[in-house]
């Protein structure tokens, strides 16, 4: 449903905001290798984020990404700023042309799917997200 590039910012942002709540910076090399991703391709998606004010780069030796305000940034902003708004529309089928009056065998129960997704992706927090990490509820990889 997401891109890699959007499941990896997901995962860069979570990460970030555990750290940030114990006022913490994060660097790229950490944050590449808790997300399992490949540094160059990290950076260009936290570049994305800091171009959208998801999260903040500090440059220097006590630098690093953090975020600010983590409860009341929410999982759709950060989809947006790396996949758009493309995520919502898109046809469960991949077909070009699926709407109201076209529309694939799934097109009403996979709307259904959208709404739903949009609905969470827009009440979930990242600090929500981070404090499942902090009590071992969930995890960020295997």
């Amino acid at each position: 449903m997401f891109s890699k590039a959007c499941e990896y910012g997901i995962k860069a942002a979570i990460y970030i905001t555990q750290n940030s709540l114990l006022n913490n910076r994060v660097s790229l090399k950490e944050i590449a290798a808790e997300i399992d991703s490949p540094v160059a391709f990290t950076a260009k998606i936290l570049q994305d984020l800091a171009r959208n004010q998801v999260v903040t780069s500090i440059k220097g030796a006590r630098g690093g990404f953090e975020i600010h305000n983590p409860g009341e940034l929410k999982l759709s902003q950060i989809v947006k700023a790396i996949d758009s708004d493309d995520v919502y529309k898109g046809c469960g089928l991949g077909l070009v042309k699926c709407d109201e009056l076209n529309p694939c065998p799934i097109h009403d129960k996979f709307k259904v799917v959208r709404e739903n997704l949009k609905e969470m992706l827009e009440n979930t927090s990242l600090k929500e997200l981070a404090l499942k990490l902090d009590d071992g509820t969930t995890v960020l990889k295997i």
